[in-house]
């Protein structure tokens, strides 16, 4: 069966920082929840963390959006998140799997969750991480795991098994969500439907294309390739001397 946009079960998040794109989006009724990072800031040019957070959180005051905290100090990373959890009460707060030197931030993660901050826990890539993620969140406040599935895709590792097993272990937990991370194409949403996971988050530009799921057949995406192939040659005016038919045969 073909899906369209309104069949999907999985939530869509968009996946980005910049203010007037997050207002666009915003309209769609079917985009669910924003997240961004210090990249993404950094993209976008922010240099007033805690000003553009606070007119953002006014943007959609109605909808998740995650914040993610920026320091390489676990005392310090829990200081920021306390911070961050105060700039609205949709606001879940990113923080790593670990630090830059590799120390967990598990028990950083439990702490927070079980004092009522909602934390999205990024930056995971394997079962093990999404094991000791879910567990440390477990019982806590509404939280999330975000797994980077593209870019182990990008990598040419199969992100599929990992996946299904971060739905199954967020299935037998009361408060966490799944966030599929990294999203390359839009296939990657239908992927996601089916496996149930909760949550796909997506730049803009993939998740603009998803109200044409199901508004074309097969056949007609093959013409409407052949005649923009054509198009484009009687565009470009190209030319090719080739034989007369007749003196072909």
């Amino acid at each position: 069966m073909t899906l369209r946009i309104s069949d999907l079960k999985v939530k869509l998040f968009t996946d980005g920082a910049d203010k007037e794109q997050i207002r666009d989006m915003a309209r769609q009724p079917w985009i669910r929840g924003f997240t961004t990072n210090p990249s993404l800031l950094k993209k976008a040019g922010v240099s007033d963390y805690a000003a553009y957070a606070r007119e953002l959180v006014a943007l959609v005051p109605d909808r998740h959006i995650s914040f993610e905290v920026f320091s390489d100090d676990i005392a310090e990373m829990v200081a920021q998140a306390n911070v961050i959890a105060g700039w609205g009460d949709n606001v879940y707060v990113k923080l790593p799997v670990s630090t830059t030197r590799g120390e967990p931030l598990y028990d950083a993660v439990n702490a927070l969750s079980r004092r009522g901050v909602r934390v999205n826990m990024t930056a995971i890539f394997s079962s093990r991480q999404v094991e000791r993620a879910v567990a440390a969140l477990d019982g806590g406040a509404p939280a999330c795991v975000s797994v980077f599935a593209g870019r182990l895709a990008d990598l040419g590792i199969d992100y599929r098994p990992i996946m299904r097993d971060a739905v199954a272990r967020a299935r037998a937990s009361a408060n966490v969500e799944i966030i599929w991370a990294s999203t390359r194409e839009v296939f990657n949403v239908i992927e996601a439907h089916d496996m149930g996971c909760n949550i796909i988050t997506a730049p803009a530009d993939l998740l603009r294309k998803l109200p044409a799921l199901g508004s074309r057949t097969e056949q007609e995406l093959s013409l409407d390739a052949v005649k923009a192939f054509r198009d484009d040659a009687l565009a470009t005016g190209l030319t090719l001397s080739v034989a007369s038919r007749r003196a072909a045969e």
